[in-house]
């Protein structure tokens, strides 16, 4: 590959990151689309071409804790030489909730040293501060682009039953070679993923005054047989491999998962709780078939509530992302020596691999029985709280994914 120099501004890249974690939006509840495409719309101007928004229908996406408009944005620049061949660049605009435990201001990007502050920092909102760098010095160098770039910001990567790309592709919105910047700084070469099931269970018992246990049902007591049960059941999953391979660091094949993420129920000391509601996240491998899965999980909580005073339960699906397989194509080994140009990290130290993390892509793959090309890249590393307290990516990397993209691009790099 040819060797280039290619001059990021990180001022620019710095701003543009300050504004768009400044921009809460946290899914649950994905409220802010509209004003985030506004933002994207603004901060893309420079790069010419078209803005096109695509509302994702409420009877598609709705399920309780959510509201607001789905608005994903797509931006076609004015780059390339006309009958180029198009490259979507995918980004999700929406971040995990801020939870406890920051030392910092989630919202408010806060640099020390190398490291960058901020709920969306690695995920991933860093990335699109980082792409658009990258264009941008690749536009204001005078390069001429060997592929038309289609940016797709989307909604409800981070939960919800109807993520924005899946109906972006559904629509044939979306081209047939894409770059994910979803994944990791980390020399990998991606070989799949889980897919992610989650279940919500309402478990519903009678309210009443704690003085008078006798006269109600307390819900979240029990409920406890049921989470007995699935602790039980989360056991005989995790046994479960997969052929997919594992991280290099890894030091057991990948398996299947099985945790209690959620419990609500009641409000104060004086009252007997009349409802618990519990959410139950299912990683399955791709050799695993959903259909059994979520009736595994089904059968294990009808069984456990047999043996309850509960007054009954019902269950919903808030949230389904498909396993991911078979991504790599011709354009992959460019994609690879891009990065590893732009990381400086050699190239043969990028390796393939899975992970039990899950992508919206899988309902990419399943949208129309069309071959995709999926290429990975991103921020995120181990190290970086990735939807825990004081997120953070490093200017090291931000400028590392800028050059990436800007040397895949590139008609000089070949």
């Amino acid at each position: 590959m040819t060797k280039l120099n290619i001059d990021i501004d990180e001022n620019t890249l710095l701003g543009m990151l300050s504004e768009l974690v400044a921009l809460d939006s946290s899914f649950p509840p994905g409220s802010s689309y509209p004003e985030m495409a506004t933002l994207l719309e603004r901060m893309t101007a420079s790069l010419g071409g078209t803005h096109s928004r695509v509302e994702v229908p409420e009877t598609l996406w709705k399920v309780p804790g959510t509201h607001g408009l789905r608005t994903n944005l797509i931006v076609r620049p004015d780059l390339a030489p006309e009958g180029s061949p198009e490259v979507t660049i995918y980004f999700h605009v929406d971040t995990a909730p801020v939870g406890d435990g920051w030392n910092r201001p989630a919202f408010q990007m806060t640099c020390e040293d190398n490291r960058v502050y901020a709920r969306g920092a690695a995920d991933m909102k860093g990335a699109i501060a980082a792409a658009l760098a990258g264009l941008e010095a690749l536009r204001s160098a005078g390069h001429t682009f060997a592929f038309q770039p289609v940016l797709a910001f989307c909604t409800d990567e981070e939960g919800g039953v109807y993520p924005g790309i899946r109906y972006l592709a559904e629509q044939n919105l979306v081209s047939d070679i894409i770059i994910n910047l979803n994944g990791s700084a980390t020399p990998r070469i991606w070989a799949g993923s889980f897919g992610s099931l989650d279940l919500s269970f309402e478990f519903e018992g009678k309210a009443a005054h704690s003085g008078r246990p006798e006269l109600g049902i307390n819900a979240i007591e029990q409920a406890l047989p049921v989470l007995h049960a699935l602790t039980t059941l989360k056991t005989q999953v995790e046994t479960r491999t997969s052929a997919m391979p594992p991280p290099p660091t890894a030091t057991e094949p990948l398996h299947a998962l099985l945790n209690i993420t959620a419990i609500h129920g009641g409000d104060k000391g004086s009252a007997l709780p009349g409802t618990c509601r519990v959410v139950i996240n299912r990683r399955y491998a791709p050799e695993e078939n959903v259909v059994t899965v979520r009736s595994e999980i089904q059968t294990c909580v009808e069984a456990a509530a047999k043996n309850s005073d509960l007054v009954g339960w019902t269950v919903s699906e808030i949230g389904h992302l498909p396993p991911v397989e078979n991504t790599q194509g011709v354009m992959s080994p460019r994609w690879t020596a891009a990065m590893s140009a732009g990381y400086e990290v050699p190239l043969d130290e990028f390796v393939a691999f899975g992970s039990t993390t899950s992508s919206d892509f899988g309902w990419i793959q399943k949208a129309g029985g069309r071959h995709r090309e999926i290429m990975l890249g991103g921020l995120s590393r181990p190290d970086r709280n990735v939807h825990a307290a004081d997120e953070f990516t490093t200017k090291e990397d931000l400028l590392g994914l800028a050059r990436s993209i800007a040397l895949f691009f590139s008609a000089d790099f070949d």
